[in-house]
């Protein structure tokens, strides 16, 4: 995920904002993505200075240390815009931990039954996970983002069910290919 194009978005779509606000709109906006960290976001603030995606709109005091807002510049419009032409390249790697730890777990399990039941545990996570989800989408008062950010969420826990599922058909001979 780019911190720094998401920033540019909510600066231009909200107009000047200081950085505590904009990692709020971060956060609200952004649900099912990892909180953006203090520290995370006034390097990117930085960086972004640097590059000339924004500038420092005005200052404040108020009690405490200036709070420094900050704007969208031409700049930072057209690298937004360029982001945003540019389609994501589907994944040509694994890089998901669920993968590495089933594959893990077929190499040290001392059986076959021992790699089964790491499979069943996390299939009961995933499915406790769905239901959290499927109360979001069900329970109303959910927001149009929430329900999207719930509808990924479950997309994504479904094809790791359906991964697990074939995975455990094959278990047999995976462990006889991971060990060989």
């Amino acid at each position: 995920m780019s911190t720094t194009h998401s920033l540019l978005g909510i600066l231009a779509s909200q107009g000047i904002r200081h950085g505590y606000e904009l990692k709020r709109e971060h956060d609200r906006r952004l649900l099912g993505v990892r909180p953006l960290a203090f520290g995370q976001m006034y390097t990117t603030l930085a960086r972004m200075l640097r590059n000339g995606y924004i500038a420092e709109a005005e200052h404040q005091r108020v009690s405490g240390p200036d709070r420094v807002a900050y704007r969208l510049t031409t700049e930072g419009r057209a690298e937004l815009d360029q982001w945003l032409s540019q389609a994501v390249q589907p994944a040509t790697h694994v890089s998901a931990q669920l993968f590495v730890k089933v594959i893990v777990a077929l190499l040290v399990a001392p059986d076959e039954e021992a790699a089964r039941s790491f499979l069943a545990t996390q299939r009961t996570v995933h499915l406790e996970r769905m239901r959290e989800l499927t109360r979001v989408k069900t329970g109303g008062g959910a927001t149009v983002t929430e329900l999207a950010a719930a509808d990924y969420l479950l997309n994504h826990l479904d094809a790791d069910l359906r991964w697990m599922a074939t995975t455990l058909d094959r278990i047999g001979q995976l462990r006889s290919e991971v060990l060989a």
